[in-house]
């Protein structure tokens, strides 16, 4: 253990981890990267197939955010947000509604997608306060759901991982079964289906929609429960519902915003527009904290009035707008716009699915590939026939994510669930060295080989 290692496990509490598992398995030293890869203290590197996190975008170091962030940093680094404003802001806040879907004219800054998710609640239920609806106080989300993970925004979610021993702590959630297409109750498959498993929100929707204030839903892929992903027809008719019964769609694409499903939002696939979208991740292509909820004139006049009416939205932090971040951000969408970002995506995608497709097909204990743009994932399964999932005490993935660690490739998992989800700067060697390795893990782990 080098003496970084031996510091850190001497101050720091990692987040998602135990830390017994640290004494055995240290943490990796990571002093630089560029592009694509993460280098170590020793020299190894390893290509980030994770983006670190699903934050970035356009590699390490990436040259021309790096630049933006150095001139802004020259000129202003924050400057409070309330009454003050600052050139980046403006410019991102106007290139962010000329992307997302018509109508959502307006843009409230958070700085992480946690924050995202509590402003758009808030919003959506103080939306309903001032409009002559006191009895809208509550929230539906779907099952598997996964929002953040403080109190507002872990009570929206469903994995017990993250939230059963905060239950008395959370916000009573309207749960709603939601689309489960590689164990789907109705036989069907995500490809032709008419999203049947729909009918579970009909129902709680129309017996609640005097008392809900929105739902929320990770759009086409609900990234935290294993990369689970849905056909867009279920946002059509959410869209749909929501409209009818006079309740909030509020668009979770923190994680799938940016590019990542093969259009710059989700909500594209459908061709719908939510009343709130919550944006974070790759805003700013991996390098700063930042998250944004976009939302409607409509919302907006709400809470437009004199001061002394007191219906202004109180909601904020220190570090909102952070200059610093806005800077990064509107480089984020330059490199979009001039680099042919998801033209170039479109192909490398499908490098990802030819790739897996020759290797793993017919694999003993791949139960599902699943990949929507630049996302993929293996499911791994005891019986494929059956789709009997693996014990979770057996840490299948995390034994599997050590190994591809060893070969050079972080490829953390999620549960059972192998995932791609690779900075888009990736080119086909790498992508081949990222299939290839997570193949030649899988192989290793199920054959008892180091």
């Amino acid at each position: 253990m080098n003496p970084f290692q031996q510091r850190d496990l001497k101050y720091i509490w990692h987040p998602c981890s135990q830390m017994k598992d640290y004494e055995s398995f240290p943490p990796i030293v990571i002093v630089r990267g560029k592009g694509a890869y993460l280098y170590d203290i020793d020299g190894k590197r390893y290509l980030d197939a994770v983006s670190s996190w699903w934050v970035n975008l356009f590699g390490h170091s990436n040259d021309r955010i790096s630049g933006a962030i150095k001139r802004q940093a020259e000129e202003l680094e924050h400057v409070i947000f309330a009454n003050f404003t600052h050139p980046a802001a403006v410019d991102l806040a106007e290139g962010l509604v000329g992307i997302v879907p018509a109508g959502l004219s307006k843009v409230f800054f958070a700085d992480n997608g946690s924050s995202a998710v509590e402003a758009a609640l808030k919003m959506s239920f103080h939306y309903h306060q001032q409009t002559g609806q006191p009895q809208k106080t509550k929230f539906a989300a779907v099952t598997d759901a996964y929002h953040g993970e403080t109190l507002g925004a872990l009570s929206m979610g469903d994995l017990d991982l993250y939230s059963k021993i905060y239950k008395p702590l959370l916000l009573n959630t309207l749960r709603v079964r939601g689309p489960d297409c590689y164990r789907c109750p109705y036989g069907k498959d995500r490809q032709t289906c008419d999203t049947e498993c729909f009918e579970a929100m009909e129902t709680t929707v129309a017996a609640h929609a005097d008392e809900l204030c929105a739902v929320l839903i990770e759009p086409l892929v609900q990234c935290a429960a294993g990369m689970k992903i849905y056909p867009p027809g279920y946002l059509k008719k959410l869209r749909d519902l929501c409209t009818r019964h006079h309740i909030h769609f509020i668009a979770d694409e923190i994680a799938v915003g940016f590019g990542r499903t093969g259009k710059m939002f989700a909500c594209e696939h459908a061709g719908v527009r939510p009343d709130l979208l919550c944006l974070s991740k790759g805003i700013t292509g991996g390098y700063l904290p930042l998250s944004v909820v976009m939302t409607t004139d409509e919302i907006y006049d709400a809470f437009y009035a004199d001061y002394t009416e007191l219906k202004a939205f109180l909601h904020s932090h220190s570090y909102t707008g952070n200059a610093l971040a806005c800077a990064a951000a509107v480089e984020s969408l330059n490199i979009f716009r001039s680099e042919n970002v998801l033209q170039r995506n479109e192909v490398k995608a499908r490098m990802m699915a030819q790739k897996v497709e020759v290797l793993f097909q017919g694999h003993p204990y791949l139960g599902e590939y699943r990949q929507l743009g630049m996302i993929g994932a293996l499911e791994l399964v005891a019986d494929p026939k059956t789709k009997t999932p693996f014990d979770w005490k057996r840490r299948v993935g995390y034994n599997i994510y050590k190994k591809a660690l060893e070969r050079g490739v972080l490829l953390r998992p999620l549960g059972n669930v192998i995932y791609f989800m690779p900075p888009y700067v990736v080119e086909e060697e790498d992508i081949d060295f990222m299939v290839q390795t997570a193949f030649h893990s899988v192989n290793a782990y199920f054959n008892g080989k180091d």
